[in-house]
């Protein structure tokens, strides 16, 4: 087998700037990926490019992640804030599963003097700042990588009255609609712009930075990234009459999207967060929980483009519902989404708090969202209980046991052909560092917060699309 070698020239045009990165990726996958496919390592190193904080404990890419996060302040910027010498007290829900670096992490947010109150679910991991899976209330402070890179990313689930027995006998025609409504990839753009109100929104024009994004966000409306997002049709079913969810009893089809607020919000994190670390100078582990006072102009600022960035990352989960409901000819009975990386201003104990949730799901009482599991793993439709040991939150998902770079080393095509047969699943693409066996059990995750959530109903997989290199040919000859 020929050794891989990539080359400058390559990186240059995967987007990755000039600079040491460059040096650094080619001598890491020398070293590190020699043997694999070059599309394997370019979608890889597509996702890390696009989300660098995601990989910063990675055993191998860290070097890369390093290299595209935004630099340190320079020590003498800023004013020295101190950390608590106690920490607030904070409940962590399924603690034998969350690894030691995401505690580490908690358990620094938790020392802020800023902080109120706190919370770490099930399905936590290592993240930049807050780690993923992590919920903290502040006082009047938001923190950049406490709401994360990907700001808005959410969860959107479409339910049609259509026999879901279609998805077998006209997967053609599913998996046609599915190439055919949104583009992934980290760059991907479309030739030819939706329209939206959103791209009117008045944070383009009040804020000069933002202005500067417009352009380029109109050309990614409606598409979905890469890393875990996805678009996908499954079986929907719903047990029993919830008054919430008003959708009665029985098997639905449904469409389910995973995906934030692509280039947009990945350069309003990086752009405010770097001016929080050059405010406030914190400890080395806690410098990336860095926060603007929402009293300050900054503070301001980054509060408006954030929300235009999650009604951003709607209105992308929206055009691509819209186009399939009108290819299916059926508006959908009903439609259940949420936030899972985001800042919200909420009520504690009687006080206004700014409750950062990385990776976690709102579950105030009584509210709907999606916990998805695998591509193979159903996901579930849940009602919030209100539970405020967690800060009215859930977890965003399964959660990752594996690290990409160890998945992509680890598991085979037919590891991962295998394992779709199995669920009869189609898999229209994806990368090996997404499949199945990277991510926890989600049914003992549940378990973990059922004192946090009641399922209302469950989404099962059947027809998958993520960005990736492992695509099937689907030729369109005879397609219903």
């Amino acid at each position: 087998m020929s050794k891989l070698k990539i080359t400058g020239k390559e990186l240059r045009q995967l987007g990755y700037p000039e600079g040491p990165v460059i040096s650094i990726t080619m001598n890491l996958v020398q070293k590190h990926y020699k043997y694999a496919s070059k599309d394997a390592v370019f979608t890889i190193l597509k996702t890390v490019l696009q989300t660098p904080s995601d990989f910063v404990s990675d055993a191998v890419l860290a070097p890369v992640a390093a290299q595209l996060l935004p630099p340190p302040p320079k020590e003498e910027d800023g004013t020295a804030v101190s950390l608590n010498q106690s920490g607030i007290a904070f409940n962590i829900f399924g603690r034998e599963h969350i690894e030691e670096g995401a505690l580490a992490q908690m358990y620094t947010a938790a020392k802020l003097p800023v902080s109120v109150a706190g919370a770490l679910m099930p399905d936590a991991h290592y993240g930049y700042g807050l780690p993923i899976g992590g919920v903290l209330a502040t006082r009047n402070a938001v923190i950049p990588y406490g709401v994360g890179v990907d700001i808005g990313c959410r969860m959107c689930l479409s339910l049609f009255d259509i026999d879901p027995k279609e998805l077998t006998n006209r997967t053609h025609y599913f998996v046609r609609e599915l190439n055919e409504a949104t583009l992934f990839g980290s760059g991907a753009q479309f030739t030819k712009a939706e329209n939206h109100a959103v791209m009117d929104h008045e944070a383009f024009q009040q804020l000069p930075f933002l202005k500067e994004l417009h352009g380029r966000a109109w050309k990614q409306l409606g598409s979905s990234g890469s890393g875990n997002h996805f678009a996908e049709f499954g079986v929907v079913e719903i047990h029993e009459q919830d008054a919430v969810l008003g959708v009665a009893p029985g098997r639905y089809l449904g469409l389910l999207s995973h995906s934030g607020s692509r280039a947009l919000g990945a350069a309003i994190a990086g752009h405010y967060t770097k001016i929080a670390i050059s405010k406030r100078r914190l400890p080395q582990d806690a410098k990336n929980l860095a926060w603007l006072d929402l009293n300050e102009q900054e503070g301001q600022e980054y509060w408006l483009a954030m929300n235009l960035a999650g009604d951003y990352a709607s209105a992308c989960h929206h055009i691509i519902h819209a186009k399939i409901a009108k290819q299916l000819g059926r508006k959908p009975l009903k439609m259940v989404e949420n936030h899972h990386n985001f800042a919200w201003k909420e009520m504690l104990d009687g006080e206004e708090v700014i409750v950062h949730r990385k990776g976690a799901t709102p579950a105030g009482k009584d509210v709907l969202g999606i916990i998805p599991g695998s591509m193979t793993a159903a996901g579930f439709i849940v009602k919030g209980r209100g539970e405020a040991a967690a800060v009215n939150s859930a977890s965003h998902g399964a959660g990752r046991k594996m690290s990409r770079s160890k998945a992509l080393q680890s598991i085979t095509d037919a590891d991962l052909k295998k394992e779709l047969a199995k669920h009869g699943v189609t898999l229209i693409s994806a990368g090996l560092d997404e499949a199945p066996f990277a991510y926890k059990d989600i049914e003992v995750v549940m378990k973990s917060q059922r004192a946090l959530v009641d399922v209302v109903g469950t989404f099962t997989p059947k027809i998958v699309k993520m960005a990736g290199d492992k695509i099937k040919k689907w030729q369109e000859k005879g397609a219903d």
